[in-house]
C-alpha cells in the first residue's frame, strides 16, 4: 500500500522506514529538507508541499500526520482535508486531544473524508521494535488500513499468550487494536500517557530513596552505600517490576551511576493533564497520576513561592529558622 505521511520528526520518518521495509510505498512533507532528503534516499518520494502530496498519492488516499498536538496538527488537518476526497483517509498518529478528534471526524465526514485517530507509542525505538497503536474511527477505514497497521505494529513476538483470549480481536496480540469510534484511540492513549508518568514516578522516587540510604538521616548501622546500577539490573531480571522503563533506567545508570548528565526539569506532555482533567470529569480518584503529573511541574523550581510561604508560617508561629539564615 502507499502512504502519505506530514512530519519527519522522532517517529514520522521512522514509521515510513519501517512500512518501506515491508514493501509500502511512502510519499512525504516536512518543512525541513534534509529530513525529506534522507527519506528520498532510502526510496520514499519527497513532496514540494502539502497540496502536492494530496497529488502524489493513489485514489483512495491514506495520508498519516505526525505533528505536535494543537495548532500545528490542526492546521495540517485543515488544510489536507480540504484537497481530499471522498474515501480518502486522514489520520492523526501525534497526541492530540481526543475531543478534538471527534470534532475533526465530523467535519470531514460532511465531505466523505474518513479521519483516525491513532495513539501511538514506540518512540525512537519504533523502528525496529514496532508500534503499539489504539486506532479510533470508522470500522471500514480501518480494516482497510490493516495491512498498514500489521506492518507497523511488533508483532506477537515471544509474549507468552494471555489465557482465555480465544475468540477475542487476535489485533490485540500484535500490538494494535481498534478502539472503537472517533476519539477512541487518543482516549486510550491519554490513559496509557497518563499510567506512564506514575509508573516513572514510582521508579523515580524508589531509586532516590535507595540513593539516600547511606545518608545521615539513618542510624550509623544501618546506612547503605547501594549500586542503583546493579540493583536495576538484577531487578530487571525475574522481577514483578521489571519493564521496559526499567530497561531504560538501568541503560542510563550503567552509563552515568549519579546521573550528572541531566538537571531534572522534567516536562509534561498534554495527555498527563488531559488524563487528570478526564479523571475529574468522571469523578475517577486518580491520585498516584494526580501525584505525577504535580511532580513534573515541582520538578521546574528550584525553590517555588509556596515553600517560601511554608517557610514564612513556620517561623512566624513557631520561630523556627531556615538553615544558613541567621536567627535573633
Amino acid at each position: 500500500m502507499q502512504l502519505g505521511m506530514v512530519g519527519l520528526g522522532r517517529m514520522g520518518g521512522n514509521i515510513v522506514r519501517r512500512l518501506m521495509r515491508h514493501g509500502h510505498g511512502g510519499v512525504v512533507y516536512d518543512r525541513d529538507p534534509k529530513a525529506m532528503n534522507e527519506l528520498a534516499g532510502d526510496g520514499a518520494t519527497a513532496a514540494r508541499s502539502l497540496d502536492d502530496l494530496v497529488t502524489k498519492l493513489t485514489k483512495p488516499r491514506a495520508i498519516w500526520v505526525m505533528l505536535p498536538a494543537g495548532e500545528p496538527t490542526e492546521t495540517a488537518v485543515m488544510q489536507l482535508g480540504a484537497s481530499m476526497d471522498p474515501g480518502d483517509i486522514l489520520i492523526d498518529g501525534g497526541n492530540s486531544n481526543f475531543k478534538d478528534d471527534v470534532r475533526r471526524a465530523q467535519g470531514l465526514a460532511a465531505k466523505g473524508v474518513h479521519y483516525l485517530d491513532v495513539g501511538t507509542s514506540g518512540g525512537v525505538w519504533g523502528l525496529d521494535r514496532g508500534y503499539c497503536m489504539m486506532i479510533g474511527g470508522d470500522r471500514a477505514a480501518v480494516e482497510h488500513l490493516d495491512p498498514i497497521f500489521a506492518a507497523l505494529a511488533p508483532g506477537e513476538g515471544n509474549i507468552p499468550r494471555t489465557p482465555g483470549r480465544d475468540g477475542r480481536d487476535p489485533r490485540a496480540e500484535r500490538g494494535y487494536l481498534h478502539c472503537g469510534p472517533s476519539g477512541a484511540g487518543h482516549f486510550v492513549k491519554m490513559i496509557h500517557n497518563g499510567i506512564e508518568y506514575g509508573l516513572m514516578q514510582a521508579y523515580a522516587e524508589g531509586f532516590s530513596i535507595l540513593r539516600s540510604a547511606g545518608g545521615n538521616a539513618r542510624p550509623p548501622g544501618e546506612r547503605y552505600d547501594l549500586d542503583l546500577a546493579d540493583i536495576a539490573e538484577v531487578w530487571r531480571r525475574g522481577s514483578v517490576i521489571s519493564s521496559w522503563l526499567l530497561d531504560l533506567t538501568a541503560d542510563a545508570l550503567a552509563g552515568d551511576p549519579r546521573l550528572d548528565g541531566f538537571k531534572g526539569y522534567v516536562e509534561d506532555s498534554g495527555e498527563g493533564r488531559w488524563t487528570v482533567v478526564t479523571a475529574v470529569e468522571q469523578a475517577v480518584p486518580a491520585t498516584v497520576l494526580s501525584a505525577a503529573l504535580y511532580a513534573r511541574f515541582r520538578s521546574r523550581e528550584d525553590v517555588s513561592f509556596a515553600d517560601r510561604v511554608l517557610s514564612a508560617m513556620r517561623k512566624g508561629f513557631g520561630g523556627h529558622v531556615e538553615p544558613g539564615k541567621g536567627g535573633g
